[in-house]
């Protein structure tokens, strides 16, 4: 299945405006990533109070809050109680925006460019809370359900909206209904669960966005980076 329209390559005289708009972009949003980063693992609002030192809980000012930038300035540390700010912060930030350049610099001025920087933008969080917490929030996984399902129906011109929704719900259903299906075997062979249900919600959020035949790709590749790692 195709995951683009149109050409591939970007057209160049638009490409220094794509990129820069990429980075501002990945950026701000990366910024965003880490408040729900450190936020809804413990179940609190992403948008209320205002971010705030972890350690004194002073409120942090618009000048200090500017990505990867007052993170340098401030060398590391809370203006306020000194306490080094975590280095996760400019790392998350600058992650983002590079993964957003990519996304510019495969698919150029295509809606594709919106659905996998979409993608990108959750599965980066949910790989730092999942590697911090062991946690997958549906805040993320579900609603990326949605998004994914959304952002692949709604391509401009296309007059099968409807179908292509069926498509990606189906795609989602039978990654989620895979997993299951390995985790019950799992279960019954060994007594034990060996996969959480975050796992499965997050399969069906990438088959959403993907497809079923990428989705099996990127499980393959997960396992066998996951049994390199556990060697």
């Amino acid at each position: 299945m195709r995951l683009y329209c149109g050409p591939v390559e970007p057209a160049l005289t638009h490409l220094p405006i794509l990129l820069t708009a990429a980075i501002v972009a990945g950026l701000l949003l990366g910024s965003f990533l880490n408040v729900c980063i450190v936020r809804l693992p413990q179940h609190r609002s992403v948008m209320h109070p205002r971010s705030q030192c972890v350690a004194c809980g002073k409120q942090i000012a618009a000048w200090d809050n500017i990505p990867v930038l007052s993170w340098l300035l401030l060398r590391g540390r809370c203006r306020h109680c000194r306490t080094r700010i975590s280095l996760q912060y400019p790392l998350v930030e600058l992650a983002t925006a590079a993964l957003f350049v990519a996304c510019v610099l495969r698919f150029g001025a295509q809606w594709q460019t919106l659905v996998v920087a979409v993608a990108c933008f959750l599965l980066m969080g949910l790989a730092v809370m999942d590697a911090q917490t062991m946690l997958l929030p549906d805040a993320f996984t579900l609603s990326g359900i949605v998004m994914g399902v959304a952002l692949r129906a709604l391509v401009p011109g296309a007059n099968t909206q409807r179908a292509v929704a069926l498509v990606a719900l189906r795609d989602a259903a039978v990654a989620a209904a895979a997993l299951l299906l390995v985790q019950g075997i799992y279960g019954l062979i060994r007594r034990k669960w060996g996969l959480g249900l975050g796992d499965v919600k997050l399969l069906a959020m990438i088959a959403a966005f993907l497809g079923i035949a990428n989705t099996a790709f990127a499980l393959f590749a997960g396992v066998v980076g996951a049994a390199k790692c556990a060697r």
